[in-house]
Protein backbone atom coordinates (compact mmCIF):
# COMPACT_ATOMS: atom_id res chain seq x y z
CA UNK A 1 0.00 0.00 0.00
CA UNK A 2 1.44 3.67 -0.73
CA UNK A 3 1.44 6.15 2.24
CA UNK A 4 1.18 9.49 2.29
CA UNK A 5 3.75 11.32 4.24
CA UNK A 6 3.63 14.63 5.44
CA UNK A 7 6.31 15.79 6.88
CA UNK A 8 7.10 18.65 8.83
CA UNK A 9 10.66 20.39 7.62
CA UNK A 10 11.90 22.76 10.95
CA UNK A 11 13.53 20.72 13.40
CA UNK A 12 11.92 17.39 11.78
CA UNK A 13 13.79 17.52 8.77
CA UNK A 14 16.13 20.23 9.27
CA UNK A 15 17.33 21.29 13.07
CA UNK A 16 16.42 24.69 13.52
CA UNK A 17 16.23 26.95 16.39
CA UNK A 18 13.60 29.03 15.57
CA UNK A 19 14.01 32.41 17.94
CA UNK A 20 17.13 32.17 16.79
CA UNK A 21 16.82 31.64 13.08
CA UNK A 22 13.34 34.24 13.25
CA UNK A 23 16.14 36.61 14.70
CA UNK A 24 18.66 36.67 11.95
CA UNK A 25 16.27 37.03 9.99
CA UNK A 26 14.46 39.73 10.29
CA UNK A 27 17.90 41.63 10.77
CA UNK A 28 18.74 40.52 7.81
CA UNK A 29 16.34 41.48 5.68
CA UNK A 30 15.90 44.92 7.49
CA UNK A 31 19.42 45.77 7.45
CA UNK A 32 18.82 44.47 3.12
CA UNK A 33 15.88 46.97 2.94
CA UNK A 34 16.91 49.95 4.97
CA UNK A 35 17.49 52.48 1.95
CA UNK A 36 13.70 51.77 1.62
CA UNK A 37 12.47 51.95 4.84
CA UNK A 38 13.26 52.10 8.59
CA UNK A 39 14.06 48.19 9.86
CA UNK A 40 11.90 48.52 12.60
CA UNK A 41 9.00 49.21 10.71
CA UNK A 42 9.49 46.72 8.53
CA UNK A 43 9.82 44.60 11.28
CA UNK A 44 6.68 45.48 12.72
CA UNK A 45 4.77 45.16 9.26
CA UNK A 46 6.46 42.00 8.81
CA UNK A 47 5.09 40.47 11.78
CA UNK A 48 1.56 41.90 11.23
CA UNK A 49 1.35 40.27 7.86
CA UNK A 50 2.75 37.05 9.04
CA UNK A 51 0.43 37.14 11.70
CA UNK A 52 -2.53 37.60 8.97
CA UNK A 53 -1.51 34.20 7.40
CA UNK A 54 -1.72 32.94 11.04
CA UNK A 55 -5.39 34.23 11.31
CA UNK A 56 -6.53 33.64 7.82
CA UNK A 57 -9.33 30.71 7.80
CA UNK A 58 -11.45 31.57 4.33
CA UNK A 59 -10.08 29.60 1.22
CA UNK A 60 -10.15 32.70 -1.04
CA UNK A 61 -7.04 33.99 -1.89
CA UNK A 62 -3.34 32.59 -1.34
CA UNK A 63 -1.44 33.16 1.67
CA UNK A 64 0.56 35.67 -0.22
CA UNK A 65 -2.34 37.74 -1.23
CA UNK A 66 -3.19 38.09 2.75
CA UNK A 67 0.55 38.73 3.53
CA UNK A 68 0.68 41.54 0.75
CA UNK A 69 -2.39 43.19 1.55
CA UNK A 70 -0.72 44.03 4.88
CA UNK A 71 2.48 44.23 4.15
CA UNK A 72 2.94 46.95 1.92
CA UNK A 73 -0.41 49.65 2.60
CA UNK A 74 1.67 49.57 5.98
CA UNK A 75 4.46 50.46 4.84
CA UNK A 76 3.24 52.77 2.21
CA UNK A 77 5.53 51.58 -0.20
CA UNK A 78 4.18 50.33 -3.60
CA UNK A 79 4.62 46.59 -3.92
CA UNK A 80 6.53 46.96 -7.26
CA UNK A 81 9.07 49.52 -5.82
CA UNK A 82 10.04 47.17 -3.30
CA UNK A 83 10.41 43.60 -5.24
CA UNK A 84 13.26 43.46 -7.09
CA UNK A 85 15.77 44.26 -3.54
CA UNK A 86 13.32 41.34 -1.94
CA UNK A 87 13.90 39.13 -4.78
CA UNK A 88 17.48 39.70 -4.38
CA UNK A 89 17.49 39.13 -0.76
CA UNK A 90 16.24 35.87 -1.07
CA UNK A 91 18.84 35.09 -4.00
CA UNK A 92 22.19 36.43 -2.52
CA UNK A 93 21.20 36.75 1.40
CA UNK A 94 19.11 34.30 2.47
CA UNK A 95 21.16 31.84 2.01
CA UNK A 96 23.87 32.80 4.26
CA UNK A 97 21.44 32.03 7.30
CA UNK A 98 22.39 28.49 6.78
CA UNK A 99 24.46 28.62 9.34
CA UNK A 100 22.02 28.91 11.79
CA UNK A 101 20.42 25.35 10.93
CA UNK A 102 21.93 21.54 10.93
CA UNK A 103 21.19 19.12 8.67
CA UNK A 104 19.61 15.58 9.90
CA UNK A 105 20.83 12.59 8.98
CA UNK A 106 18.27 10.50 9.83
CA UNK A 107 15.87 12.30 7.93
CA UNK A 108 17.41 11.99 5.07
CA UNK A 109 17.66 8.29 5.84
CA UNK A 110 13.76 8.32 6.48
CA UNK A 111 13.30 10.24 3.13
CA UNK A 112 15.22 7.85 1.12
CA UNK A 113 13.64 5.15 2.57
CA UNK A 114 10.26 6.03 1.91
CA UNK A 115 10.80 7.01 -1.56
CA UNK A 116 12.51 3.50 -1.87
CA UNK A 117 8.94 1.96 -0.63
CA UNK A 118 7.21 4.05 -3.29
CA UNK A 119 5.58 5.98 -0.68
CA UNK A 120 4.33 9.39 -1.43
CA UNK A 121 6.31 12.32 0.35
CA UNK A 122 5.29 15.71 1.26
CA UNK A 123 7.08 18.44 3.17
CA UNK A 124 4.04 20.13 5.32
CA UNK A 125 6.25 22.70 6.25
CA UNK A 126 4.38 26.23 7.62
CA UNK A 127 3.95 27.99 4.14
CA UNK A 128 4.70 31.29 5.60
CA UNK A 129 7.74 31.72 2.89
CA UNK A 130 7.97 32.10 -0.79
CA UNK A 131 8.90 28.56 -2.90
CA UNK A 132 12.52 29.94 -3.72
CA UNK A 133 12.81 30.08 0.53
CA UNK A 134 11.03 26.81 1.21
CA UNK A 135 13.53 25.18 -1.45
CA UNK A 136 16.35 26.47 -0.50
CA UNK A 137 15.96 25.84 3.12
CA UNK A 138 15.16 22.12 2.24
CA UNK A 139 19.18 22.18 0.66
CA UNK A 140 20.15 22.90 3.94
CA UNK A 141 18.33 19.78 5.18
CA UNK A 142 20.90 17.68 2.49
CA UNK A 143 17.69 17.47 0.89
CA UNK A 144 17.89 19.05 -2.45
CA UNK A 145 14.53 18.96 -4.71
CA UNK A 146 16.12 18.53 -7.25
CA UNK A 147 17.20 15.14 -5.93
CA UNK A 148 14.32 13.97 -4.30
CA UNK A 149 10.85 13.98 -6.10
CA UNK A 150 8.81 15.05 -2.88
CA UNK A 151 5.36 15.00 -4.46
CA UNK A 152 4.03 18.45 -2.87
CA UNK A 153 6.02 21.36 -1.28
CA UNK A 154 3.64 24.02 -0.17
CA UNK A 155 4.57 27.56 -0.28
CA UNK A 156 2.97 31.49 0.40
CA UNK A 157 2.32 32.02 -3.19
CA UNK A 158 0.08 29.01 -3.81
CA UNK A 159 -1.88 27.67 -0.77
CA UNK A 160 -4.43 29.59 1.27
CA UNK A 161 -3.81 27.69 4.77
CA UNK A 162 -0.77 27.14 7.01
CA UNK A 163 -0.49 25.27 10.65
CA UNK A 164 -1.83 25.38 12.66
CA UNK A 165 -5.52 25.16 10.86
CA UNK A 166 -6.40 21.46 10.25
CA UNK A 167 -7.35 22.65 6.88
CA UNK A 168 -3.55 23.27 5.77
CA UNK A 169 -3.34 19.24 6.23
CA UNK A 170 -6.79 18.76 4.56
CA UNK A 171 -5.58 20.98 1.31
CA UNK A 172 -2.07 19.01 0.97
CA UNK A 173 -4.55 15.57 0.45
CA UNK A 174 -6.90 17.59 -1.42
CA UNK A 175 -4.60 19.00 -3.60
CA UNK A 176 -3.17 15.38 -4.30
CA UNK A 177 -6.71 14.38 -4.99
CA UNK A 178 -7.40 12.86 -1.66
CA UNK A 179 -5.25 9.90 -2.34
CA UNK A 180 -5.84 6.27 -1.54
CA UNK A 181 -4.49 4.68 0.68
CA UNK A 182 -2.98 5.90 4.66
CA UNK A 183 -2.39 9.67 5.20
CA UNK A 184 0.14 9.99 7.84
CA UNK A 185 1.80 13.32 9.86
CA UNK A 186 5.50 13.58 11.34
CA UNK A 187 6.56 16.81 13.16
CA UNK A 188 7.62 17.66 16.32
CA UNK A 189 5.60 20.68 17.44
CA UNK A 190 2.41 19.38 19.20
CA UNK A 191 0.74 22.87 18.60
CA UNK A 192 1.25 22.88 14.64
CA UNK A 193 1.98 19.09 13.35
CA UNK A 194 0.29 17.24 15.67
CA UNK A 195 -2.91 18.50 17.07
CA UNK A 196 -3.97 19.70 13.74
CA UNK A 197 -3.56 15.99 12.21
CA UNK A 198 -5.04 14.90 14.57
CA UNK A 199 -8.24 16.99 14.48
CA UNK A 200 -8.48 16.05 10.70
CA UNK A 201 -7.59 12.10 11.60
CA UNK A 202 -4.53 11.09 10.43
CA UNK A 203 -2.53 9.34 12.42
CA UNK A 204 0.75 11.05 13.90
CA UNK A 205 3.99 10.36 15.18
CA UNK A 206 5.27 13.09 17.43
CA UNK A 207 9.53 13.49 17.42
CA UNK A 208 10.13 13.78 20.46
CA UNK A 209 13.05 12.91 23.10
CA UNK A 210 10.91 11.13 25.76
CA UNK A 211 7.28 10.44 25.96
CA UNK A 212 4.79 13.14 27.03
CA UNK A 213 2.91 13.04 30.25
CA UNK A 214 -0.29 14.14 28.25
CA UNK A 215 -1.92 12.38 25.85
CA UNK A 216 -3.13 14.03 23.22
CA UNK A 217 -2.80 12.06 20.16
CA UNK A 218 -6.14 10.20 19.94
CA UNK A 219 -5.62 8.32 16.66
CA UNK A 220 -5.56 4.33 17.79
CA UNK A 221 -2.33 4.39 15.29
CA UNK A 222 -0.06 7.67 16.30
CA UNK A 223 2.79 7.08 18.86
CA UNK A 224 5.46 9.43 19.94
CA UNK A 225 9.73 8.79 20.26
CA UNK A 226 12.78 9.61 18.76
CA UNK A 227 13.30 9.89 15.32
CA UNK A 228 14.62 6.27 14.85
CA UNK A 229 11.24 4.87 15.55
CA UNK A 230 9.65 6.36 12.25
CA UNK A 231 10.26 4.15 9.95
CA UNK A 232 8.97 1.09 12.40
CA UNK A 233 5.82 3.13 12.91
CA UNK A 234 5.15 3.83 9.30
CA UNK A 235 5.63 -0.14 8.80
CA UNK A 236 2.37 -0.56 11.31
CA UNK A 237 0.65 2.12 9.63
CA UNK A 238 0.79 0.11 6.68
CA UNK A 239 -0.10 -2.69 7.86
CA UNK A 240 -3.27 -1.53 9.31
CA UNK A 241 -4.29 -0.81 6.13
CA UNK A 242 -6.85 2.38 7.43
CA UNK A 243 -7.53 5.15 4.81
CA UNK A 244 -8.66 8.47 6.09
CA UNK A 245 -12.09 9.07 7.47
CA UNK A 246 -13.60 12.64 7.66
CA UNK A 247 -15.80 11.59 10.55
CA UNK A 248 -15.94 14.85 13.43
CA UNK A 249 -16.91 18.59 13.03
CA UNK A 250 -13.13 20.12 13.23
CA UNK A 251 -12.38 17.23 10.21
CA UNK A 252 -15.37 17.91 7.89
CA UNK A 253 -15.18 21.62 8.28
CA UNK A 254 -11.12 21.27 7.82
CA UNK A 255 -12.02 19.07 4.26
CA UNK A 256 -15.12 21.69 3.31
CA UNK A 257 -12.70 25.02 3.38
CA UNK A 258 -9.75 22.92 1.78
CA UNK A 259 -12.24 22.23 -1.55
CA UNK A 260 -11.94 25.34 -3.88
CA UNK A 261 -8.24 25.80 -2.19
CA UNK A 262 -7.46 22.73 -4.05
CA UNK A 263 -9.28 23.28 -6.82
CA UNK A 264 -7.36 26.26 -7.35
CA UNK A 265 -3.93 24.62 -7.10
CA UNK A 266 -5.35 21.83 -9.50
CA UNK A 267 -6.34 24.58 -12.36
CA UNK A 268 -4.11 27.22 -11.53
CA UNK A 269 -1.63 26.33 -14.56
CA UNK A 270 -4.93 24.91 -17.02
CA UNK A 271 -4.63 26.52 -20.83
CA UNK A 272 -8.13 28.62 -21.33
CA UNK A 273 -9.10 25.68 -24.16
CA UNK A 274 -8.70 22.85 -21.44
CA UNK A 275 -10.96 24.31 -19.12
CA UNK A 276 -13.77 23.47 -21.76
CA UNK A 277 -12.22 20.21 -22.88
CA UNK A 278 -13.79 17.12 -22.41
CA UNK A 279 -12.39 14.01 -21.68
CA UNK A 280 -15.17 11.95 -23.88
CA UNK A 281 -18.17 12.90 -25.06
CA UNK A 282 -20.37 11.75 -22.32
CA UNK A 283 -18.08 13.34 -19.58
CA UNK A 284 -17.89 16.56 -17.89
CA UNK A 285 -15.22 19.27 -18.61
CA UNK A 286 -13.40 20.99 -15.94
CA UNK A 287 -15.52 23.75 -16.05
CA UNK A 288 -18.90 22.13 -15.79
CA UNK A 289 -18.04 19.70 -12.91
CA UNK A 290 -16.45 23.41 -10.61
CA UNK A 291 -20.00 24.73 -11.83
CA UNK A 292 -21.92 21.65 -10.80
CA UNK A 293 -19.89 22.45 -7.27
CA UNK A 294 -21.28 26.06 -7.56
CA UNK A 295 -24.97 25.49 -7.92
CA UNK A 296 -25.14 22.47 -5.55
CA UNK A 297 -23.63 24.55 -2.66
CA UNK A 298 -25.93 28.02 -3.49
CA UNK A 299 -28.96 25.91 -3.89
CA UNK A 300 -28.56 22.71 -2.41
CA UNK A 301 -26.40 22.74 0.80
CA UNK A 302 -26.55 25.90 1.72
CA UNK A 303 -30.90 25.61 1.66
CA UNK A 304 -30.24 22.07 3.71
CA UNK A 305 -27.92 23.77 6.49
CA UNK A 306 -30.81 26.85 7.06
CA UNK A 307 -33.69 24.34 6.94
CA UNK A 308 -31.15 22.43 9.62
CA UNK A 309 -30.85 25.21 11.80
CA UNK A 310 -34.03 26.85 11.65
CA UNK A 311 -36.37 23.65 11.58
CA UNK A 312 -37.38 20.78 14.14
CA UNK A 313 -36.55 17.39 12.18
CA UNK A 314 -36.76 18.84 9.08
CA UNK A 315 -37.81 16.80 5.93
CA UNK A 316 -35.08 16.75 3.40
CA UNK A 317 -36.24 16.44 -0.22
CA UNK A 318 -33.73 14.54 -2.91
CA UNK A 319 -32.65 16.70 -5.70
CA UNK A 320 -31.39 15.67 -9.17
CA UNK A 321 -28.63 17.83 -10.05
CA UNK A 322 -26.98 15.70 -12.83
CA UNK A 323 -28.89 17.31 -15.48
CA UNK A 324 -28.23 20.79 -14.66
CA UNK A 325 -25.18 20.64 -16.67
CA UNK A 326 -27.24 19.99 -19.73
CA UNK A 327 -30.31 22.38 -19.50
CA UNK A 328 -27.85 25.20 -17.57
CA UNK A 329 -25.05 25.10 -20.51
CA UNK A 330 -22.39 24.65 -18.16
CA UNK A 331 -20.35 24.00 -21.11
CA UNK A 332 -20.44 27.27 -22.09
CA UNK A 333 -19.78 28.97 -18.82
CA UNK A 334 -16.47 30.53 -17.63
CA UNK A 335 -14.80 27.88 -14.93
CA UNK A 336 -12.39 30.74 -13.16
CA UNK A 337 -15.73 32.56 -12.36
CA UNK A 338 -17.78 30.00 -11.55
CA UNK A 339 -14.46 28.92 -8.91
CA UNK A 340 -15.34 32.61 -7.51
CA UNK A 341 -18.93 32.20 -6.69
CA UNK A 342 -18.21 28.60 -5.47
CA UNK A 343 -15.72 29.95 -2.81
CA UNK A 344 -17.81 32.06 -1.97
CA UNK A 345 -20.85 29.92 -0.92
CA UNK A 346 -18.19 27.40 0.84
CA UNK A 347 -17.39 30.48 2.88
CA UNK A 348 -21.04 31.36 3.72
CA UNK A 349 -21.42 27.66 4.67
CA UNK A 350 -18.31 27.66 7.07
CA UNK A 351 -18.96 30.42 8.87
CA UNK A 352 -22.06 29.19 9.19
CA UNK A 353 -20.87 25.51 10.50
CA UNK A 354 -18.14 27.57 12.67
CA UNK A 355 -20.13 28.76 15.04
CA UNK A 356 -21.97 25.72 16.18
CA UNK A 357 -22.03 23.80 19.27
CA UNK A 358 -21.57 19.80 19.28
CA UNK A 359 -25.67 19.84 20.20
CA UNK A 360 -26.24 21.76 16.74
CA UNK A 361 -24.32 19.69 14.99
CA UNK A 362 -26.65 16.66 16.02
CA UNK A 363 -29.65 18.26 15.34
CA UNK A 364 -31.99 15.57 13.44
CA UNK A 365 -33.82 15.57 10.19
CA UNK A 366 -35.51 13.24 7.56
CA UNK A 367 -34.06 12.81 4.06
CA UNK A 368 -36.07 11.52 1.84
CA UNK A 369 -32.79 8.61 0.26
CA UNK A 370 -31.12 8.00 3.31
CA UNK A 371 -33.90 8.43 5.96
CA UNK A 372 -33.29 9.56 9.39
CA UNK A 373 -29.97 11.88 9.84
CA UNK A 374 -28.14 14.37 11.67
CA UNK A 375 -26.46 17.86 10.39
CA UNK A 376 -23.26 16.45 10.79
CA UNK A 377 -24.24 13.30 8.46
CA UNK A 378 -25.01 15.59 5.74
CA UNK A 379 -22.03 17.35 6.29
CA UNK A 380 -20.08 14.39 5.45
CA UNK A 381 -22.41 13.52 2.45
CA UNK A 382 -20.83 17.29 1.34
CA UNK A 383 -17.73 16.28 2.05
CA UNK A 384 -17.60 12.92 0.12
CA UNK A 385 -19.43 14.63 -2.69
CA UNK A 386 -16.16 17.33 -2.89
CA UNK A 387 -14.18 14.35 -2.79
CA UNK A 388 -15.12 12.69 -5.31
CA UNK A 389 -15.47 15.71 -7.96
CA UNK A 390 -11.65 17.16 -6.97
CA UNK A 391 -10.70 13.47 -7.97
CA UNK A 392 -12.89 14.07 -11.10
CA UNK A 393 -11.08 16.82 -11.69
CA UNK A 394 -7.87 15.67 -11.57
CA UNK A 395 -8.37 12.89 -13.58
CA UNK A 396 -9.96 14.69 -16.46
CA UNK A 397 -6.56 17.17 -16.22
CA UNK A 398 -4.86 14.38 -17.13
CA UNK A 399 -6.52 12.59 -19.19
CA UNK A 400 -6.98 15.82 -21.48
CA UNK A 401 -3.51 16.65 -21.05
CA UNK A 402 -2.38 12.99 -22.13
CA UNK A 403 -4.11 13.51 -25.59
CA UNK A 404 -3.16 17.32 -26.09
CA UNK A 405 -0.53 18.04 -28.37
CA UNK A 406 2.85 18.78 -26.58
Amino acid sequence: MTLTLLIDLDDTLLINNAELFQEAYLRSLAEHLRHFVAPEKLIGQLLTATRAMYQKKTPQGSLKATFDAHFYPGLGIPQARLQQPIDDFYANVFPSLRTYTQPRPEAVDLVEKALARGHRVVVATNPLFPRKAILERLRWALLPPEKYPFTLIPDYETFHFCKPHPAFMAEILATLRWPEGAAVMIGNSAEEDILPAEALGLPTYWVIASPHPNGIQQHPLSRQGPFTGVLDWLDEVEKAGKSLEIKTPAAIMAALAATPAAIENLTRSLPPSQWTQRPAPQEWAVNEVICHLRDVDAEVNLPRLDLLLNDENPFIPGIDTDNWATTRNYHLQDGREALETFTTSRTKILERLETLSPTDWQRPARHAIFGPTTLQEIMEFVVTHDRTHIRQIGATIDQIQWHSPS
